[in-house]
């Protein structure tokens, strides 16, 4: 492909604003990837919502040969009339969405577009396109993992890093909220009538900063605190919000059962608590599989990859626990993503549409693996 690729349709797509909450521009920008789309011969299932914009699953004619899920979401997370507009220079294309993930998503358009031309039609990769990302999937995760189970591999389009790598791995995440209830009193008549739920609060935000282990990559972060009514006054209430993240299985749990413990024993007596929220995407992690096929894509395109761990998550880390071998990062390299400096790598976005055209090529209807790869295939 031409260094002098035209940006205009990744322009199209940025210029629409597609903040999670703006249902009528997800869906519009969801309505113009569909038209290309269809142009390749793909079906779309819509998965229609009402607060959120719609999840769109493409499908294409199946037949002999393992198939593959491309994974993208079409919301960012910019409201209207703040970050908008895109631009370019020589080296570099601006805007909100270029690297997270509307660069991404033209990365998997244009490699199927290359398919296409080399072979006419495209058989054995689906795409599935979802509307809330940037606001944790809550909507769409189940429906993501639902899809997936059809699948032998999923490839994300999240950014790539700056060297080009592919993300292996992603920490898992889990949300929660800790309500404590103490007993109002004035703290100067009646001190020793209250019961602290501030005092408790300030307890438990020891005890969970606690379970961070950094060795092993784990944390957990008490990350905002409310309470009381004044300084005159015992706190009546309190509310932690708490973030956890964590590497692997082992220590979701670890650190699960001991967020469990901190709010079941508060050192305060008297003090009732209630803990709601709980895992929100789990943890993304190697297996043999995941080697296996990035063996895979190394005879396919005869090059080694670069390979990254992040701590940040995606919907990679909803397809890969459920047991489908994922590689995440196939978008261009990018950064200042979340920030009004949001930039992608012209060079990098045409190197990940020369990349993936080469993979998908090799799956694309009966697939034709790399002898390393066909006793593994049937």
């Amino acid at each position: 492909m031409s260094q002098h690729y035209d940006f205009s349709q990744l322009a199209q797509l940025v210029n629409i604003n597609s903040y999670t909450k703006n249902k009528a521009g997800v869906d519009a920008v969801a309505a113009l990837y569909s038209q290309w789309m269809k142009e390749l011969g793909f079906l779309v299932n819509v998965y229609q919502r009402e607060g959120i914009g719609d999840h769109l699953h493409f499908v294409s004619p199946k037949k002999a040969g393992k198939k593959v899920l491309l994974l993208g979401h079409f919301d960012t997370v910019f409201p209207p009339q703040t970050f908008e507009g895109f631009s370019e220079d020589d080296e570099w294309i601006y805007g909100p969405g270029v690297c997270d993930m509307k660069g991404g998503n033209m990365v998997a358009l244009e490699a199927l577009r290359n398919v296409y031309q080399q072979h006419g039609e495209i058989a054995n990769i689906d795409v599935l396109m979802v509307s809330d990302e940037e606001t944790g999937s809550d909507d769409s995760k189940a429906l993501t993992a639902q899809l997936a189970r059809d699948y032998d591999l999923c490839l994300v389009f999240e950014a790539a890093g700056p060297a080009q790598e592919i993300v292996i791995a992603r920490k898992g995440i889990a949300t929660f909220t800790i309500s404590i209830e103490g007993r109002a009193a004035h703290a100067g008549n009646h001190y020793q009538d209250g019961i602290n739920a501030n005092l408790a609060a300030a307890h438990m935000v020891i005890s969970l900063t606690s379970l961070t282990d950094l060795a092993s990559g784990s944390t957990v972060n008490a990350g905002k605190i409310t309470g009381g009514i004044g300084a005159n006054t015992i706190s009546p209430r309190a509310e932690i919000k708490v973030e956890a993240r964590f590497t692997d299985s082992q220590e979701k749990q670890r650190i699960l059962d001991g967020i469990e413990e901190v709010a079941n024993a508060p050192k305060v007596k008297g003090i009732r608590v209630s803990l709601t929220g709980g895992v929100q995407r789990d943890v993304m992690q190697t297996s043999e599989q995941q080697v296996s096929l990035i063996q895979t894509f190394e005879a396919i395109t005869e090059a080694p990859f670069r390979l990254e761990r992040r701590g940040g998550v995606s919907d990679a880390n909803v397809v890969s626990a459920i047991g489908v071998p994922t590689l995440d990062g196939f978008g261009p390299f990018g950064d200042g993503d979340h920030t009004e400096n949001e930039r992608a790598c012209k060079k990098s976005y045409l190197n990940r549409i020369a990349l993936v055209s080469k993979i998908l090529n090799a799956y694309n209807g009966v697939q034709k693996l790399p002898e390393s790869d066909v006793a593994q295939a049937v």
